[in-house]
Formats: C-alpha cells, sequence, structure tokens
C-alpha cells in the first residue's frame, strides 16, 4: 500500500488511521499515541496524512461487503465481573460479521 517507505506500513496506519476516521486534528492524535506509549510529533503525523492520506482514505471509506445468501448464529458463555453472559453473534457465509449481541 505504502511504495517507498521506510517504516512498516502497520505503523503508518496507527498514525493516518484516527485522523481520517475520527476527524481528528493532527495534535489529538499525536495526544493519543503519547497516552498509549508512541511518542510521535504531530508533524510527522501531518507529513504522513498528506503524503497516504487520500489512499487510506478512500480505503477505510468503501462499503462493507455485501452480506451471503445464508448467514448462522453463533452464540458462546463469557464470564464478566463474575457473572455469566451469552455473546451472540451473526456472520454470513464468507465469515463477515453482521451484528453482535451481548
Amino acid at each position: 500500500m505504502y511504495v517507498c517507505a521506510r517504516i512498516p506500513a502497520e505503523v503508518i496506519s496507527l498514525k493516518v488511521w484516527p485522523y481520517f476516521r475520527f476527524h481528528m486534528s493532527v495534535r489529538m492524535v499525536e495526544e493519543m499515541l503519547a497516552a498509549r506509549g508512541t511518542e510521535v510529533r504531530h508533524e510527522t503525523v501531518r507529513r504522513r496524512t498528506e503524503k497516504f492520506g487520500r489512499e487510506f482514505a478512500n480505503r477505510i471509506r468503501q462499503r462493507p461487503p455485501r452480506s451471503g445468501d445464508w448467514w448462522h448464529l453463533e452464540g458462546v458463555v463469557i464470564t464478566i465481573a463474575r457473572k455469566k453472559r451469552w455473546l451472540w453473534g451473526a456472520v454470513d457465509q464468507g465469515g463477515f460479521v453482521l451484528d453482535i449481541l451481548l
């Protein structure tokens, strides 16, 4: 995806994704990454969004794939705060998650 980049694509995506997905400012992205232990300057985020942003924004705005002809319901028991709960998930034939209910 990122041609001629010295930095791994996962790291670039981590910097660019919140900017386009949640319409955050570059300084907010800098603060969010700092809270997670990643030091990056806002100028670096700005340069990455200019260089790779349009392609990245087009990819995250794509429509999800259409659900298949058939789907099934999966259920599992999980424990939250020492209480047992059922987690249900509807999955289509291609593995696309349609809905999750706790």
